[in-house]
């Protein structure tokens, strides 16, 4: 396997990882009550119910872990493209960092709350900070972030069960309600209404995703020390006992963890199940590494790997574009379709804009260097104009 091709296992990777984002994320898009304690009235039959078991069961909780491995990782190709080039590492990682957190903070007003990137972009920072601890002291770190977050809700979990308390259901209902009308509005009260959700979001996003993908980022920079992605060949084991590990482990966590999000939503036995899922997540996630490495090896995975490596060398590009374009589909600024599309076609919206995305990268990358928002990041990153074309010839 040549230098190309061990890169194109990491794009790969990611975009792989840019499907299982977008179908999550899609779900937020398309209805007000994604996250709330009660299901949606207008779309709780059987069809809807799998449809969200699905979703939950192979890519909540997951796919964003997988991603923020890949930053980790590629935080070590980043150093090394400093030491390549002779320049100062830590002032070029602090622009990108800083650019990335601008760019997220346009993505959490304009678009989406949900934006992980003002997440990624302080977390960078803390990962710059612990690039020189030894491998043992990291992975003592992503265990006990992992393990005390989990106990942490896991706790809540049970006090909440013990001392239930009623569910204010026309409250839950009239807030869903305001908020499909915000978002069905002109901009400045979609606008308004994302200010909204950032004011309330920042608990799952500091409390919950941040502590799992620090982890994951220093899971990813310890791979990235010893290339694990850059030697398949010589980590097939390993690959074998993620696939393992995620089966035994991963997969049962997930099943109660989806069952507990979906059939008991409005029940605190869902705070016990997602802390099942934060534990038992990064197993699952192992497993889709090791499995799409192996998978990679084969004929038709390399088809598959240069059909996915293109839209992962695009990923902040497709990743801000998959937001806008759900947005233009459930916002009001667009079709302002919110609560009126089912979890079926929502699914069937995500998987038609990845493939749509697919074909887009891969036409852009054969005559671009970068993609669009990729040329503006490594703009910030280096501080002078990258090239933007490729050179005639260049694959």
């Amino acid at each position: 396997m040549n230098t190309q091709e061990r890169i194109d296992d990491v794009d790969a990777l990611r975009g792989f990882a840019l499907l299982g984002i977008l179908l999550v994320n899609t779900m937020a898009f398309a209805s007000a009550f994604y996250g709330l304690e009660i299901p949606d009235p207008a779309f709780n039959g059987l069809v809807d119910r799998v449809v969200h078991l699905v979703v939950a069961l192979f890519f909540e909780m997951k796919f964003y872990l997988l991603f923020s491995f890949l930053f980790g990782y590629s935080f070590t190709l980043q150093m090394r493209s400093a030491e390549r080039s002779g320049e100062a590492f830590v002032p070029r990682l602090l622009r990108r960092q800083a650019g990335l957190w601008l760019i997220g903070i346009a993505h959490a007003t304009l678009l989406f709350h949900g934006d992980i990137l003002t997440t990624y972009a302080v977390l960078g920072i803390m990962l710059l900070m612990l690039r020189n601890r030894s491998d043992a002291a990291l992975w003592r770190l992503a265990t006990w972030l992992v393990v005390l977050v989990a106990i942490a809700w896991g706790a809540l979990g049970v006090v909440a069960t013990l001392e239930p308390t009623s569910l204010d259901r026309p409250a839950i209902l009239a807030a869903a309600e305001a908020t499909e009308l915000a978002f069905r509005g002109d901009w400045q009260a979609i606008i308004g209404q994302h200010l909204t959700e950032l004011s309330s979001v920042w608990v799952i996003l500091g409390l919950l995703q941040a502590p799992s993908a620090l982890a994951m980022f220093v899971l990813g920079l310890i791979a990235g020390r010893h290339k694990t992605l850059a030697r398949p060949r010589e980590n097939q084991l390993l690959f074998q006992r993620l696939i393992r590990a995620g089966l035994w482990i991963g997969l049962p966590g997930a099943i109660i963890y989806a069952y507990t999000s979906v059939e008991m939503i409005d029940s605190p036995v869902a705070i016990i199940g997602l802390s099942v899922g934060l534990i038992t997540g990064p197993f699952l996630t192992g497993a889709y590494v090791g499995g799409m490495m192996l998978f990679f090896g084969t004929r038709i995975g390399q088809r598959l790997r240069s059909l996915l490596a293109p839209a992962g060398r695009t990923a902040l590009s497709n990743y801000l574009m998959q937001s806008l374009i759900a947005a233009l589909i459930f916002h009001g600024y667009g079709l302002g379709l919110i609560g009126r599309v089912s979890p079926l076609a929502t699914a069937l919206i995500a998987l038609s804009i990845f493939t749509a995305q697919l074909f887009i990268s891969r036409w852009w990358m054969a005559r671009f260097a970068y993609g669009p928002l990729e040329w503006v990041l490594r703009l910030i990153t280096i501080w002078r104009a990258p090239q933007w074309r490729k050179p005639v010839g260049a694959r």
